[in-house]
């Protein structure tokens, strides 16, 4: 693609593979979210359905919520020279997602993670492959860039986008960050955090990311906008999405599921996604924040994390019609 692109998303990608148990107890600590999944141990246990979906991770995902809605969307990632990298390339091209810069590379399988479903939670088994990261020879600047999870052997790949963001100051950089960059710590991403327009993460995240114990949110918001980004959002589960900007705080609750969710996979991913679309369409942050659980409520709907992502005309049919308690509201 030698034009330039709205949205980049950089990121691993991976199959997904969806194993639904139905024999399994859960065990959660009282008053607590902390929950473990317990199974037979040495034995047979049955399953119900193994659906694959290809295609997915933080960034693909974030990737094809972008075209959904109507931008021009591309991806920079890595797949193996093998029949799910095959999958996921057929995948992007149908989902109308620049797929130039995904490198297939030889002798290194494609990402494959394990789902493991009960009810409408899961917990996945992941492996990432030691993939090369770079930024790609002819790489376009495009409007905003959106970076997400990558594999353990991407740290310099990180200290090199931070200098060519800083090189390129026309591109604005959204950063959720994945496992293996929160455990790099926010000390050696200081760079990438100064050059970074918006950073996303969950709360339990930006606890972990600041070294923090339990935190009320507005301290979350500014201590994450401390670290150089100039907007911080911060989901928190069924309590909703938060967004600060230095000079107003907003918040928005869930919007209301239609029914009871089917599978949480990719909530967070488009949540954030959207609403950095929305500001990338030009959007003021409080509408750019609406638009965001939207698509999180649709995507529970449906099995996997890009089954359920709305197009533009299906995303404010669904604001059109919201009961008047989805709102945003400073705080």
């Amino acid at each position: 693609m030698d034009t330039q692109l709205d949205f980049v998303a950089i990121g691993d990608c991976t199959v997904d593979e969806f194993i639904k148990l139905k024999d399994a107890e859960v065990h959660c600590a009282i008053d607590s979210d902390e929950c473990t999944i317990s199974m037979s141990w040495g034995d047979k246990i049955p399953y119900d359905t193994s659906i694959l979906v290809p295609g997915v991770g933080n960034a693909a995902n974030a990737a094809v919520a972008a075209s959904r809605l109507g931008v021009s969307a591309g991806f920079v990632s890595n797949v193996g020279k093998d029949r799910y990298g095959e999958e996921i390339l057929a995948a992007y091209d149908r989902e109308g997602v620049d797929r130039t810069h995904v490198r297939v590379n030889e002798g290194i399988p494609t990402n494959h993670h394990y789902v493991l479903w009960y009810n409408a939670e899961r917990t996945i088994l992941i492996r990432h492959e030691a993939y090369p990261y770079e930024i790609p020879e002819g790489f376009v600047p495009p409007r905003w860039i959106y970076l997400s999870s990558a594999g353990e052997s991407s740290e310099q790949f990180h200290l090199d986008l931070a200098k060519w963001l800083a090189a390129h100051p026309e591109t604005k950089l959204a950063f959720q960050p994945g496992t293996f960059q929160m455990e790099m710590g926010k000390e050696k991403l200081a760079a990438l955090y100064r050059a970074t327009e918006l950073v996303a993460c969950n709360k339990e995240e930006a606890e972990r990311i600041l070294g923090l114990g339990e935190t009320e949110i507005g301290e979350l918001l500014e201590k994450m906008r401390a670290l150089g980004p100039k907007i911080a959002l911060i989901t928190d589960g069924p309590k909703g999405a938060y967004i600060a900007d230095g000079a107003s705080r907003f918040k928005v609750p869930m919007y209301p599921d239609p029914k009871p969710p089917v599978d949480r996979t990719g909530a967070g991913d488009a949540t954030t996604s959207t609403i950095v679309v929305a500001l990338a369409l030009g959007k003021p942050m409080e509408e750019a924040l609406l638009w965001g659980p939207v698509n999180s409520m649709s995507v529970v709907q449906a099995v996997g994390a890009q089954a359920g992502l709305l197009t533009r005309d299906a995303l404010e049919q669904y604001l059109a019609q919201a009961p008047e308690s989805y709102a945003v509201t400073p705080f």
